[in-house]
């Protein structure tokens, strides 16, 4: 089988969960074409050198500098409809090139065809949240977005079919599912240090840090994070590491003072990072809760365990947000 895999390029977390899947199919022994653009292709690439590749339609979106996301989203929206389209017309020529089989997008709208082959949609979202004041519109947000799905044959969720396992919450266990003719099926959440780490690449000696903060998401909002963690450890006696998330930069360590600061790790090192930290700063996106639950670091039973872990939503962004505050009351439960 001949599967194109397509991560949609919004931050690093859609291409890092596809990562497991890539593995899985390859181990099956099916080929993998990979597809997209931006950030979220190079991390599959650096992945996986040896496969072939496809750019699809690119999609450059950012954030505002303020604490709402709406007026940014808003004015988004044309640009989306337009690379929803876009990526739709450059599968037609994909098509007409090569004998796929299946299509896995990961929440990349436009890649979808009329019984041309099997088309998968990855999603952990069958429930949009809606910032405040505009909650009343979630459930035509839902049926928007089941209108996108229900043009795949399946629509596969990262997540734990039980409730009360689940990683996401509300957003992959919605008490309302839009009347949809897609198979939904739960998969169990995905994470890249699901995957052994070959020999090669194993660091036992990898230095430690006590703080390790791992960044991610839109400009400016990624940025901003960035300076105000070095503003608040610019005098710090702790050993500090932020990982920028920057995969298109030369993989080089800055020093400053005590901090150390490199744009991206390969998965052995910041698992290795990771694991020693005694206090870990990152954004909730569901990737990230994801990874740290693979590593046991977060559970969604029991909260945090094992280490501090601080989870930053992005101002404005109703999910994270979400996930942020459940894992709170979670680890307060604990406690």
């Amino acid at each position: 089988m001949k599967i194109l895999v397509a991560p949609l390029n919004w931050g690093l977390g859609h291409a890092s969960r596809c990562v497991p899947l890539v593995h899985r199919f390859l181990e099956q022994g099916h080929e993998v074409i990979l597809g997209g653009d931006g950030e979220s292709l190079t991390l599959l690439r650096k992945h996986f050198p040896k496969l072939r590749y496809v750019y699809l339609a690119p999609l450059n979106l950012r954030y505002s500098k303020g604490s709402r996301q709406v007026g940014a989203m808003l004015c988004a929206m044309p640009k989306l409809l337009w690379w929803a389209v876009k990526d739709h017309a450059i599968l037609k020529a994909v098509l007409k090139e090569e004998h796929i089989d299946r299509i896995l997008s990961d929440n990349r709208f436009g890649l979808y065809t009329n019984h041309q082959c099997d088309c998968v949609y990855l999603t952990h979202q069958l429930h949009i949240m809606l910032p405040k004041g505009w909650r009343w519109l979630e459930p035509l947000a839902a049926r928007l977005h089941a209108r996108i799905y229900t043009r795949y044959n399946k629509v596969w969720v990262p997540d734990y079919e039980e409730p009360e396992k689940s990683l996401a919450g509300e957003l992959s266990h919605p008490t309302v599912i839009s009347n949809q003719h897609s198979v939904i099926s739960y998969i169990d959440p995905l994470s890249r240090f699901d995957q052994r780490i070959p020999n090669n690449q194993s660091t036992p000696s990898a230095p430690k840090y006590e703080v390790v903060a791992v960044l991610s998401g839109l400009e400016p909002q990624r940025t901003m994070l960035e300076k105000e963690l070095l503003a608040r450890y610019q005098d710090t006696e702790q050993s500090v590491l932020i990982v920028q998330g920057l995969m298109y930069r030369p993989n080089t360590r800055l020093k400053r003072g005590k901090i150390s600061i490199v744009p991206h790790m390969d998965d052995a090192e910041l698992t290795a990072a990771l694991m020693g930290a005694k206090h870990i700063i990152v954004r909730s996106g569901y990737s990230t809760i994801m990874d740290l639950n693979a590593l046991g670091l977060l559970d969604a039973e029991k909260g945090n365990s094992k280490v501090q872990i601080e989870l930053l939503p992005t101002p404005g962004q109703p999910e994270q947000e979400y996930l942020a505050a459940r894992f709170l009351e979670k680890n307060a439960e604990k406690c």
